[in-house]
């Protein structure tokens, strides 16, 4: 658990951020990509801030952002330093070894530097003049990582009358800190937009993440050469919150290039290497060999744990030094062979779940997907965090694997209800594949993954509705949808009839035989839909008389986030009756002529539409 001792640090003063006028919010809902994409973001007029999508910078693939992070990571060091530290003095002892582009201070357990210098050879430079720790009577394991650690000849000289340094935050606000910035908001949608800055990944958090990559990579390549490790999830896909996990996988498939190799003349030449009867196996080794690696020469990772029976085997440890929770898995598609198809066979006769690691690569490559949807439209990821923190208030997610709702489901959910907004915020999953290329076609293991890459390809939506009309009219959608009949595709953008009895089906967006959320029971989602109901009761009220920000009564978002709402024995069945009364007025409401316009005088879309 040392990995959460991150986030000890200090916020800005509340009176710092509580003047929502002078935020762009485009820039609050801006998701890291390159230094240089966030100058430019900076540099518009406040104008996007309504849908989004006037934004008409060119916006980079997915795959170009990764990639330039990669890059970025490898010239980037990471520094244990003293507690206190001349930010000039240092920086000017590491100009030595070459120009620095970045660098940012951090706590977690002491003080933490990131270092991004101009050239990779920099790096080599550093670590030339670097010299291993003598420890007295215990022995240092000499291994040469970008991890150093920062000692002073004369502590007194140099630390005395020195400002300390400014440190980026890498943790969520308190609870009640939120809360109050919530209250101190002009109106709904600056709450939601508020809610998002405050949760969502920063620059610096972004980069200690890729670096954190990196440097598990170097541990990797001293027996793979050229593998890549490769995050994925929530810290890639633009919709991951300050303190989530770090998923990664060891990527093998850059060694199978050499095999793309003509041979010249009559000879073959080929590695000699071991066999085993099937890519499980061989995943369960190599990740077995890394753990050891990790936790015997891996600097700052503690708390190793091998996990290789589960279905996808991986390795899960604490970066005690950007303190995140690590799990690493593995895809290695290049070992497969005639024994590793029986196997699947076999699994499929009985009806087991067979490993694939093209899990992997699907696992990616959704990541992707909603790295785009969360790109076209400044309200998508605003929704989506808030969404999520609403469910996590009310104890509809958790960290705990169970019957709960999982927030990838409730991310696919909001996806689905832009879709079906008019005109549409969102593409289909179809309509994104039609716009695909050549280059774009992927197929998994079967599956069809392709969609379209290049974002500026896809048209803008016209759709104008404000956050707050979009927040209380998802509570309505999925307050009164019929779960009993219907699923939820995203492929298609529409309700089609459940090919399964599970009380909640999201068919997955491109295994579409797999229902994401089948591990949600029936109580969980008679849950989620009593909440949601009077969620979307209490701004149906707030538009009666709306409550003054600066008062001390909690209105808007901050009211729905409130425990009291959430508490109580079993709101499936104290709560039904009045659940059912809220349906009902709320559909009263609904065909109110006094009703059918929304916030800004505009007729709103009906989600049926």
């Amino acid at each position: 658990m040392a990995a959460r001792g991150v986030g000890l640090l200090t916020r800005l003063p509340l009176c710092v951020q509580r003047s929502p006028v002078q935020r762009p919010v485009h820039r609050l809902l801006s998701y890291p990509g390159t230094v240089a994409a966030d100058l430019r973001r900076e540099e518009q007029p406040a104008g996007s801030a309504e849908t989004g999508s006037e934004d008409r910078t060119p916006k980079k693939r997915f795959c170009e952002v990764q990639n330039e992070r990669r890059e970025q990571a490898q010239r980037t060091v990471l520094i244990h330093c003293p507690s206190k530290i001349s930010e000039k003095r240092f920086l000017k002892y590491l100009s030595q070894h070459g120009p620095i582009n970045n660098h940012f201070f951090y706590e977690s357990f002491g003080l933490y530097a990131v270092v991004e210098f101009h050239q990779k050879e920099s790096v080599a430079s550093l670590q030339s003049v670097t010299r291993t720790p003598s420890l007295g009577a215990e022995a240092a394991i000499p291994f040469r990582s970008r991890y150093f650690s920062l000692k002073l000849k004369n502590p007194s000289n140099q630390t005395s009358g020195q400002p300390s340094v400014q440190c980026s935050n890498q943790s969520s606000p308190a609870s009640r800190k939120l809360f109050d910035l919530l209250c101190c908001a002009e109106n709904v949608d600056d709450q939601l937009n508020t809610l998002t800055k405050e949760l969502q990944l920063t620059e610096e958090n972004t980069r200690l993440r890729h670096l954190t990559c990196s440097l598990i990579e170097d541990v990797a390549a001293a027996y793979f050469p050229d593998c890549a490790i490769r995050p994925f999830g929530s810290s890639v896909n633009s919709f991951g919150k300050l303190g989530c996990d770090l998923d990664m996988f060891l990527d093998l498939d850059d060694i199978g290039k050499f095999s793309a190799h003509k041979a010249s003349g009559n000879f073959l030449m080929e590695f000699q290497v071991k066999n085993v009867p099937s890519e499980r196996i061989a995943s369960q080794k190599i990740l077995s060999v890394i753990g050891e690696c990790l936790d015997h020469f891996g600097p700052g990772c503690v708390g190793v744990q091998k996990i290789l029976n589960a279905r996808c085997p991986l390795v899960r440890f604490s970066h005690q030094a950007s303190g995140f929770q690590c799990d690493l898995t593995t895809n290695n598609r290049k070992i497969g062979d005639r024994l590793e198809a029986q196997f699947r066979l076999l699994c499929r006769v009985v009806g087991l779940d067979a490993y694939s690691p093209d899990r992997f690569w699907i696992a990616l490559r959704s990541s992707e997907l909603l790295y785009i949807y969360g790109a076209l439209d400044s309200r998508v990821r605003a929704l989506v965090f808030t969404v999520r923190c609403w469910a996590r208030a009310h104890s509809l997610t958790s960290s705990i694997p169970g019957a709960w709702i999982t927030n990838f489901s409730l991310t696919i959910m909001v996806i689905f209800f832009l879709q079906r907004r008019s005109p549409p915020i969102l593409p289909t999953l179809d309509y994104l594949k039609t716009l695909a290329d050549a280059e774009d076609k992927c197929i998994i293991e079967g599956h069809n993954c392709t969609f379209v890459r290049d974002l500026n390809k896809i048209k803008p939506s016209g759709n104008t509705e404000t956050l707050e009309l979009l927040l209380k009219e998802f509570f309505e959608y999925f307050g009164n949808f019929a779960f009993n009949k219907n699923s939820i595709n995203i492929r298609q953008g529409k309700e089609q009839n459940k090919p399964e009895s599970s009380p909640l089906h999201i068919q997955n967006p491109f295994e579409t035989s797999l229902n994401i959320s089948k591990n949600v029971s029936q109580s969980q989602l008679q849950k989620f839909i009593d909440l949601a109901r009077e969620s979307a009761w209490i701004l149906h009220q707030e538009d009666k008389g709306h409550p003054s920000p600066s008062g001390n009564q909690p209105w808007g978002l901050a009211a729905l986030l409130l425990p009291s709402v959430a508490n109580g024995v079993s709101l499936a069945k104290k709560k039904k009756p009045a659940s059912e009364r809220i349906k009902n007025l709320l559909e009263s409401i609904k065909s109110g002529p006094e009703n059918s316009t929304n916030t800004n005088g505009k007729r709103a879309a009906s989600p049926q539409s």
